[in-house]
């Protein structure tokens, strides 16, 4: 078995990342109720449609392209998969492209981020669809600030029947 620094690197900035959603998603008391949401929401709609693949990012991340469907639209949202995070949490800019436009007053949670705390907004998404597999009414968070990117989370992957790694890539089955 070879293992390189770059190897070594790698593996401590996934193991880094992974700690930091954990904290991020406890300090945010979003793992309770969300998963205590899921199975009645699953219950009420299952995931509908095909097997999707998602190919691991040269940077080791899953990377998928969501088609999201909010009250006021839908668009293709660029994603990194986070089986750390218990809900799909959207930038500022990926909720305004979908027509979601939270007041200061919907600013409800606290989250704690790498950045540090943030407050964020509960939404709930019409749809979420990767490659054909689709859940319906999705919860998710909007935060004002502190992540780079949106986060395909469990309250859309928990809601397939099943989800599996291969070293190239994750299968999400409806």
């Amino acid at each position: 078995m070879r293992f390189d620094l770059s190897s070594a690197a790698v593996l401590a900035v996934a193991v880094a990342s992974a700690l930091a959603t954990a904290w991020w998603t406890e300090q945010a008391g979003v793992r309770g109720p969300a998963q205590a949401a899921a199975p009645a929401a699953a219950a009420a709609s299952p995931a509908t449609g095909g097997a999707a693949q998602v190919l691991k990012g040269r940077d080791g991340h899953y990377w998928a392209d969501a088609d999201i469907d909010a009250p006021d639209g839908g668009r293709a949202v660029r994603v990194m998969v986070d089986t750390g995070a218990s809900v799909v949490v959207l930038t500022p800019a990926d909720a305004a492209r979908l027509g979601l436009k939270p007041t200061p007053a919907d600013f409800s949670r606290t989250v704690i981020t790498a950045a540090g705390p943030v407050r964020a907004a509960p939404v709930r998404l019409e749809a979420v669809a990767v490659a054909g597999a689709r859940v319906t009414a999705v919860e998710a968070l909007v935060v004002e600030q502190g992540l780079p990117h949106s986060l395909l989370g469990m309250s859309y992957l928990g809601r397939l029947s099943s989800f599996s790694a291969t070293p190239a890539g994750l299968t999400l089955r409806p």
